[in-house]
């Protein structure tokens, strides 16, 4: 089953660069690998047909490395600057018509083997989607999630409530259906990946969550030596 996969990684970064970190946050190394090569590299050992990447214009350092990785592996590169992370998707959703897809942003770090699960769970789902989540919380604002105990979500909440036991890993593997609801929010002018995957409930799509153990998420220049002990426990 032919599957795509996309990064986005259109934001400033601001935080690490006011927090002392020279490296646009794409290209912050983790155990010596850029953190936006190492989500590609992931992607292609699971089989993806194309990995779309979105990257602002503020940043030339970052176009230049994936124009450089390029050569070597088959992106395709979006270079605009966006408001939200919803806008990004929505700028590259072109691109991923026709088949289903992983979609994250590009400082979100899980252990590669329960990626691969999840993407085989995904494979084989007949949901409209397959929401990675987790129940470790490190986050300033979590998306809480609450699910019936088949794991079918039937909401995102700002705030934690009796039958939100996970938060979202900000992961998305979706099928091509989540497309409409997204140009919907688009012309209704939403915006934020939450209200999206809000919206996606309203539109009754059937949604799971898939648990992982932990994902770590890098804004601030702490994040990075927590994410590099994640990995090194991998």
């Amino acid at each position: 089953m032919t599957m795509n996969f996309a990064i986005i990684s259109a934001g400033e970064g601001s935080r690490l660069a006011q927090e002392g970190v020279a490296k646009p946050k794409p290209l912050v190394e983790l155990r010596g690998e850029a953190m936006i090569e190492r989500l590609v590299r992931i992607f292609m050992r699971q089989g993806a047909s194309r990995v779309v990447v979105i990257i602002n214009d503020l940043v030339p350092e970052t176009r230049a490395f994936l124009t450089r990785l390029q050569e070597e592996l088959p992106i395709d590169l979006v270079v605009k600057t966006t408001p939200s992370s919803m806008h990004s998707f929505y700028e590259i959703s072109h691109l991923l018509e026709g088949d289903r897809f992983c979609l994250t942003t590009v400082d979100t770090i899980f252990r590669e083997e329960e990626f691969a699960r999840y993407i085989e769970a995904f494979r084989t789902s007949e949901a409209d989607g397959l929401m990675a989540v987790t129940d470790f919380v490190d986050d300033e604002k979590p998306l809480y999630i609450s699910t019936t105990d088949d794991l079918r979500i039937t909401g995102f909440h700002d705030q934690k409530t009796p039958d939100s036991h996970y938060i979202s890993g900000g992961i998305y593997c979706l099928t091509p259906v989540a497309l409409d609801t997204l140009r919907r929010c688009m012309s209704e002018g939403k915006s934020r990946m939450r209200n999206f995957q809000r919206q996606l409930v309203a539109d009754g799509l059937c949604l799971r969550a898939w648990p992982f153990s932990k994902i770590v998420d890098v804004d601030h220049a702490t994040d990075i030596a927590k994410a590099e002990e994640f990995l090194r426990e991998e």
